[in-house]
């Protein structure tokens, strides 16, 4: 699981047919209470906005978040932070 922030969204006009439906956002991990430089894209699962913290599952896990499990996906967006308590 990984703690990130979502800057922005990708439009796809052509992308896999068990894709369809679903959004990609780029998201910017976040480690100790810092953006790092790094970006990827992530299936949005949740309407997660731009500007806000969200929780990305990877690898398997990610396509178990969608509800076609089959879906072609190695980063899904699973959460939205409300709020973080203690120091990471």
């Amino acid at each position: 699981m990984i703690l990130a922030q979502v800057k922005g969204s990708i439009v796809s006009t052509s992308k896999n047919e068990k894709l369809v439906g679903y959004k990609f956002m780029i998201v910017q991990p976040i480690e100790n209470d810092k953006l790092i430089d790094k970006y990827f894209i992530a299936v949005d699962s949740v309407g997660a906005g731009i500007g806000e913290k969200v929780l990305v599952a990877t690898g398997s896990a990610a396509r178990l978040a969608l509800p076609n499990k089959e879906a072609p996906v190695d980063a899904a967006i699973v959460g939205i932070v409300d709020e973080k308590q203690g120091n990471l």
